[in-house]
């Protein structure tokens, strides 16, 4: 039996429930989070090809459905909802958004998605926008004059700035521009296995060296070929960020998406807005990781200071660092 350090936060920084407003069906997945040992988890509400309406309507039937079930669960804005929520045996729910398009006319909106509940956002979600170029992007000239001016609204909103899905100069741009420490918050080692959608070494230590978390995902194309050990992948991508920055700047982001024909039906409709050969099949790792990826941190002499870095502790520094409210009392 692996047991967890008894301080440790386990946060898995992005999920992907149904992008569909008022569908609830998958919601009861959650659980799967709350038995598998996290105490965490931060829901998307939507990417590029969505508006602030479809946000607005998706926050809306997360928020509606945590309140209608909140003998288990609650949505948390602060560090210190997070622990009241962990001391009550209820998963804390936060909110994040892939590809900030649309703020681009509307900066100040940001500080909106923030009282709702939004911790993380993505200025750029795989395709340019008028923020930057996304990684699938040939072509990337960097963070724009409206990338910048996003960027500094969402840092004075108390939202965390995110890297992936992000091109290679854009992502550097970020970086930069940030006034405070950005994530890559669900983004694997292109030093382990290539893929658009992996960054470097270098992306690591630039984002690590101002502070920054890397988020290491359970999508199988993104941790190794065809055929590996995705539990042993996935471990071998956090012990890489480990040796180059150290486990004070990586976390877990499992990137699972709960309703995997929704995957199947985005990505056949706009095949050119997602990395080539995602599907409802590809192998994906589940809630149920935590406990074998701890035990083979274990096995590599992880002791339980790192492991709660590793598990949560990172993301609560950045919460601490970048979230309304800062550290919790």
């Amino acid at each position: 039996m692996i047991v967890l350090p008894a301080d440790a936060t386990v946060w898995d920084n992005h999920a992907c429930m149904p992008l569909r407003p008022g569908d609830t069906r998958f919601l009861p997945g959650l659980e799967r989070l709350r038995a598998a040992g996290f105490h965490v988890v931060s829901l998307n509400i939507g990417y590029d090809a969505q508006g602030p309406l479809e946000h607005m309507r998706m926050l809306a039937t997360f928020r509606a459905w945590i309140a209608a079930h909140d003998a288990d669960y609650a949505v948390a804005g602060t560090l210190a909802e997070i622990d009241a929520a962990r001391s009550a045996g209820k998963l804390a729910v936060v909110f994040d958004l892939e590809g900030a398009g649309a703020l681009a006319d509307a900066p100040e909106l940001a500080r909106l998605y923030a009282d709702l509940g939004v911790r993380w956002t993505a200025p750029v979600y795989n395709r340019a926008n008028a923020l930057g170029a996304g990684c699938l992007d040939e072509d990337d000239e960097g963070l724009t004059a409206s990338g910048r001016a996003v960027i500094t609204a969402l840092h004075e909103a108390g939202i965390a700035v995110c890297c992936s899905h992000a091109g290679r100069r854009t992502a550097l741009d970020i970086i930069a521009a940030a006034p405070g420490p950005v994530l890559f918050s669900h983004s694997n080692c292109a030093a382990l296995h290539a893929h658009p959608r992996n960054i470097s070494d270098a992306a690591i230590r630039a984002c690590t060296q101002r502070g920054g978390v890397i988020g290491i995902n359970g999508i199988g194309d993104f941790l190794a070929p065809a055929g590996a050990d995705l539990i042993e992948a996935m471990v071998c991508h956090i012990d890489h960020v480990v040796q180059i920055a150290g486990p004070a700047h990586v976390g877990l982001a499992l990137d699972y998406a709960y309703d995997p024909d929704e995957l199947a039906t985005l990505t056949a409709a706009s095949a050119d807005s997602f990395p080539a050969g995602l599907s409802a099949d590809v192998p994906m790792l589940g809630p149920e990781v935590l406990a074998p990826v701890v035990g083979k941190l274990t096995a590599r002499c992880y002791d339980e200071a790192a492991l709660a870095l590793v598990l949560g502790g990172s993301w609560r520094r950045i919460a601490a660092e970048v979230w309304p409210g800062g550290s919790s009392s």
